[in-house]
């Protein structure tokens, strides 16, 4: 046999060694890349956004039942809230009720955990609350003047986004009059008489205010369903004649 007709199949098997190596990289390319992006979606959820669904109707007719909002994070932390944000906070102690455990197949746990972590989800809604801002710190907040309007520093406000039973003119259902502290705010739901807001939570140790580094952030955006997306009002006509106090 002569070199000419010698086998070739170590180069066969170079070959091969060489197919698996290149597919190995590729894999390692997509895990770097899949990586990269949780991480993205990481930061995302952790420093700019996180999506939320609405548990209950506190806020209609401005949200909805099982609506998903997007919420700014960049407020308060970099920019300031103003009057007539609708924001999103954890509870302040004793606003919700304590929920029972609930038992979940531990594959959709996992990803629902998943999820949230990426910010794709919204697992922890429960635990939040969502109102319209109304009293920043140093606001003095009373209500109600003798046409149930609610007044700040003085001005009497015009809410048309809020919902109030018939037969009733009341822009609360309890009677307040309180000077927001230095880092709280004053929040209440649109759905006046179906809210467990500040006016509600008065006799609790907090006294109704939301401690500022409660808040998650601004709600920006209905996300979900599709024909309920749109932009959140902040409504700055309402506050627009209202006097600025200093903390």
């Amino acid at each position: 046999m002569t070199d000419e007709t010698l086998p070739t199949r170590p180069e066969r098997v170079v070959r091969g060694e060489r197919g698996r190596r290149g597919g190995l990289l590729f894999l390692r390319d997509v895990l770097v890349v899949v990586v990269i992006a949780l991480l993205v979606a990481f930061l995302v959820k952790t420093f700019v956004v996180r999506s939320f669904y609405i548990p209950s109707g506190s806020m209609e007719n401005t949200l909805q039942v099982n609506d998903k909002i997007l919420v700014n994070e960049l407020q308060p932390s970099v920019f300031p809230l103003s009057r007539g944000d609708v924001v999103v906070f954890r509870d302040p102690g004793g606003w919700l009720p304590k929920s029972p455990p609930v038992v979940r197949d531990p594959v959709a746990q996992a990803a629902d955990t998943a999820l949230t972590f990426v910010g794709l989800s919204a697992s922890d809604s429960d635990d939040h609350l969502v109102k319209r801002l109304i009293g920043l710190p140093g606001d003095h907040v009373v209500c109600c003047d003798a046409a149930g309007r609610i007044t700040v520093n003085g001005t009497a406000i015009h809410e048309p986004y809020i919902v109030i039973p018939p037969g009733q003119k009341n822009a609360a259902t309890l009677a307040f009059d309180v000077t927001v502290p230095k880092g709280r705010i004053w929040v209440m739901g649109d759905n006046r008489y179906d809210s467990q807001d500040s006016s509600r939570n008065q006799a609790l140790p907090g006294h109704g205010f939301v401690p500022l580094d409660h808040v998650v952030g601004r709600a920006s955006v209905i996300s979900w369903p599709v024909s309920r997306w749109t932009w959140l009002d902040d409504y700055p006509d309402v506050f627009r004649g209202v006097e600025e106090k200093k903390e």
